[in-house]
């Protein structure tokens, strides 16, 4: 297995970044409201703070995600309410249409371009016909001042401290006209979104067209 990335950030991941992003989770939780009962799936789950929300609310929580040492800081977290997988999100194992709500959570610019369209179609077959995707991820702008450009030097220094890996996919990722892309290739459909952070951070709301 190739080194993980997260070895050494993963335990303090929560004390450094998370309150950074905790805004943009409770964004994406009014977009879709969570119910009792529901099924959701966290892709690139991280430290497992999303399915702990999700989890308070009433819903089963799952989660998968590449690095070994975040799915070990997740799981400790979560304990048995959730089922937390270490695992390729361009090859889940879960059958279809199982989830009500399926989360990618800043988590597609951080994959190789060859690998996200991968990664979006699967999320789209786990999820129920009547399901939801929330995508939460960085935008190409327009960058709107003085917001907006405030906000752009805090994220290139987060991601520029990830490493040169993720740094680069980071780039490639916004290159590429970044979720709006990704959503129009995959033939999903749009039910709401928002742009926040002075044009730096896109949420969209999609189901199959």
């Amino acid at each position: 297995m190739a080194k993980d990335p997260y070895q050494k950030s993963a335990k303090i991941y929560d004390r450094y970044v998370e309150p950074s992003i905790a805004d943009l989770r409770q964004i994406g939780m009014r977009m879709l409201p969570p119910q009792e009962g529901m099924h959701v799936l966290d892709v690139g789950c991280g430290t497992g703070t999303t399915l702990k929300l999700y989890h308070e609310a009433g819903c089963r929580v799952f989660g998968i995600d590449l690095s070994p040492a975040m799915v070990e800081v997740a799981k400790k977290k979560l304990r048995d309410r959730a089922e937390i997988r270490q695992g390729d999100a361009s090859k889940m194992a879960y059958p279809d249409g199982l989830f009500d709500l399926v989360i990618g959570f800043l988590t597609l610019h951080e994959m190789p371009s060859r690998i996200r369209p991968a990664v979006i179609s699967e999320m789209a077959r786990v999820m129920k016909p009547d399901g939801r995707i929330l995508l939460i991820d960085h935008h190409p702008g327009p960058i709107r001042f003085p917001k907006g450009w405030i906000y752009r030097p805090i994220t290139l220094f987060f991601e520029i401290m990830a490493g040169r890996e993720h740094f680069s996919n980071y780039r490639d990722f916004l290159s590429r006209k970044g979720l709006p892309n990704l959503i129009s290739n995959q033939n999903l459909m749009v039910v709401s979104k928002k742009i926040v952070g002075g044009g730096n951070i896109a949420l969209f709301l999609v189901n199959s067209e």
